[in-house]
C-alpha cells in the first residue's frame, strides 16, 4: 500500500515530531511504501521516502521556538499572504508527490492545521487526520480565525485520531459543526519503541539492575551528548558518574509545563533523600525564567523567586501572568524552607535539548520522571516512555495524561500506584515531593516488583505497530476496528 504523510515540521525534538517519524518507520517495517512530507532535510528513516516542500523559509508554528535556516512566526502571527502561500505550497508537493507515486492509497495528515485541509485540498484520500494538542489548544481555540481551516479538515478526513478522550471532548467543544465529527473519532494513542526505551542500560553502561537500589550508573564515553548550544553546565561527552538516585524532566521549557512546581519541589526531595540529584531535558523560551528562579531558590532569595513567579508568563516574552500554585507555595513555604532550598544548591542541572534517541539513553538510569504540565497534554508519551525503562512516571491529574497514569496505576498496589498522579492545585508542590519521597523510599525489592510491572504495562498496551495500523484502518474509514474515544 502506497502511504503518504504530511507532518510538515521536524522528525525530533517535539511530541508530535517523533510521533511522525516513528510512525513512518513502523509502516515501513510493515511493507508499505511510506512517503513523508517534513522540513527536516536531516533524516535517515530506513525505508521512507522524505519530501521537503519549499515553503519560502518561513515556517508556521504552534509554540514559537528558533529552528535554524527558518524565519520562525507562530499561526496568529502570519499575515492572510503569508498563510495562504505557506498552505498553497504545501497543497502543491502534495500532489506533486502523489502524481510521482502513481497514486496514494492511504494518508494521514499531522494536526489540526493546516495538515488535514492541506490534504482536503490536495485532493489525495482517503485520510485520517491525528490531532495533536499543541495545534488544537494554541492556536486553534484562543484564535477563531483559524476554525474554518480546521472544519475543512475535519470534514474531510474518513477517520480522525486522537490521543485520549479529553483531547476528543476537547476537539468537539471546539468544532460542533462538523457533521459527524464525533463518529468519526477514534483512539489513537502515540507508541512506544520498547527496544528503544528498555529498562536495560545500552551501550554498556550500568546502573544497578532493575531495581535501583541506590547504586551509581556510569555513563560511558559518547553518552548524552549536548546539543549544539550546550552550556559549561550541560550534560558532557565525558564519563561521569552522577550520584542515585536520579529523577528527570523531559520536554518544552515553557510556563504551561509546569517546571516551576517541579524546581520548587526539589528542595523537600534533596532534605529527605540528600543523594539525589535532578535533570531538566528541554529547551524553550522560558528557559531563562527557570534559571532565574532556580538560582533564586540556591541562594535563598525567596523574594526574587516570588518575583518570578508574579511575573509567570511575562518571562517567556508575552505578559506578566502570575503563577498561582507556585506564588502560593512562596507565600507560605514550609518551615526551614530557605535553608533546605540553598542546600538542594548545585543538585539541579538543565542539560538541553535532548534528541529522542539522547532521550532512551538517560530513562534507563532515572528512578523516576515528572511530567508536570499544568496545561493539557493530548497524551502522556513521555510517561509511556519512562514507564518502558522502568521509571516511575509522576504526572498531573488531567487531561491525556491522567488516562496514562490510570492505566499504569491499575498495574501497581494502589500504595504505590497513587504515586503515578498528582493534583494541579494549591498543594502541587509538596504533592510532587511526596510522591518522589515516597518512591524513593520504597524498600529496594518493592521498587524492583513495581519498576517491573511498569515494563510490562507500557509494552502491553503501546507498541508501533499497533499504532500504524490504526492509521492505516482510520484513514480508510474502518472505524469498527479502533476504539471509540
Amino acid at each position: 500500500m502506497k502511504v503518504l504523510i504530511f507532518h510538515g515540521y521536524m522528525l525530533r525534538g517535539t511530541g508530535s515530531n517523533i510521533y511522525n517519524a516513528n510512525l513512518a518507520r513502523a509502516l515501513a517495517r510493515l511493507g508499505h511504501e511510506v512517503h513523508l512530507l517534513c522540513q527536516d532535510r536531516d533524516t535517515d528513516l530506513e525505508g521512507v521516502r522524505i519530501h521537503v516542500p519549499d515553503i519560502g523559509g518561513l515556517l508556521p508554528v504552534y509554540v514559537k521556538d528558533p529552528y535554524e535556516g527558518f524565519e520562525v512566526k507562530a499561526f496568529p502571527e502570519l499575515s492572510e499572504e503569508e498563510l495562504d502561500r505557506y498552505t498553497e505550497a504545501n497543497v502543491a508537493a502534495v500532489r506533486e508527490v502523489a502524481a510521482a507515486a502513481g497514486g496514494i492509497d492511504a494518508a494521514l495528515a499531522s494536526h489540526l492545521v493546516m495538515g488535514p485541509a492541506i490534504l482536503a485540498r490536495a485532493g489525495v484520500g482517503p485520510f485520517a487526520a491525528k490531532i495533536h494538542g499543541s495545534a488544537l489548544e494554541y492556536t486553534v481555540k484562543p484564535n477563531p480565525r483559524f476554525l474554518p481551516y480546521a472544519e475543512e479538515g475535519m470534514a474531510a478526513a474518513s477517520g480522525v485520531l486522537v490521543g485520549s478522550r479529553h483531547t476528543a471532548e476537547s476537539l468537539w467543544e471546539t468544532l460542533p459543526d462538523v457533521p459527524g465529527l464525533r463518529e468519526k473519532t477514534r483512539l489513537g494513542p502515540p507508541g512506544v519503541d520498547t527496544e528503544e526505551f528498555s529498562p536495560a542500560a545500552p551501550t554498556g553502561g550500568s546502573c544497578g539492575g532493575l531495581g535501583g537500589g541506590g547504586a551509581s550508573c556510569t555513563f560511558p564515553a559518547g553518552r548524552l551528548r549536548p546539543s549544539a548550544n550546550a552550556t559549561p553546565e550541560k550534560l558532557s561527552g565525558t564519563p561521569t558518574q552522577p550520584p542515585e538516585p536520579l529523577v528527570v524532566f523531559v520536554g518544552k521549557l515553557i510556563v504551561s509545563k509546569g517546571v516551576d512546581l517541579l524546581l520548587a519541589a526539589w528542595p523537600l526531595v534533596r532534605a529527605k533523600h540528600p543523594g539525589a540529584r535532578l535533570q531538566v531535558a528541554g529547551f524553550g523560551e522560558y528557559e531563562e525564567g527557570l534559571r532565574r528562579l532556580l538560582g533564586a531558590l540556591d541562594r535563598g532569595d525567596l523574594e526574587d523567586a516570588r518575583q518570578v513567579a508574579r511575573l509567570g508568563r511575562g518571562l517567556e516574552g508575552g505578559s506578566a501572568e502570575p503563577l498561582p500554585i507556585l506564588s502560593a507555595f512562596l507565600d507560605n513555604p514550609p518551615p526551614g524552607y530557605i535553608e533546605t532550598a540553598e542546600d538542594a544548591g548545585g543538585t539541579v542541572e538543565l542539560v538541553g535539548r535532548l534528541e529522542h534517541h539522547e532521550v532512551a539513553e538517560l530513562l534507563p538510569h532515572a528512578e523516576a520522571l515528572v511530567m508536570p504540565s499544568t496545561f493539557p497534554e493530548a497524551f502522556g508519551m513521555v510517561a509511556v516512555e519512562a514507564a518502558a525503562c522502568g521509571a516511575l512516571p509522576v504526572s498531573a491529574d488531567h487531561s491525556g495524561m491522567r488516562e496514562v497514569s490510570r492505566q499504569l496505576a491499575a498495574a501497581l498496589p494502589p500504595p504505590i500506584g497513587r504515586l503515578t498522579s498528582f493534583p494541579v492545585q494549591e498543594g502541587a508542590v509538596e504533592a510532587i515531593a511526596e510522591r518522589l519521597n515516597a518512591w524513593l523510599a520504597l524498600p529496594g525489592v518493592e521498587r524492583a516488583s513495581a519498576r517491573e510491572a511498569l515494563v510490562g504495562t507500557a509494552r502491553r498496551l503501546w507498541s508501533w505497530e499497533g499504532v500504524a495500523r490504526g492509521a492505516i484502518a482510520a484513514s480508510q474509514g474502518e472505524l469498527g476496528r479502533l476504539p471509540l474515544a
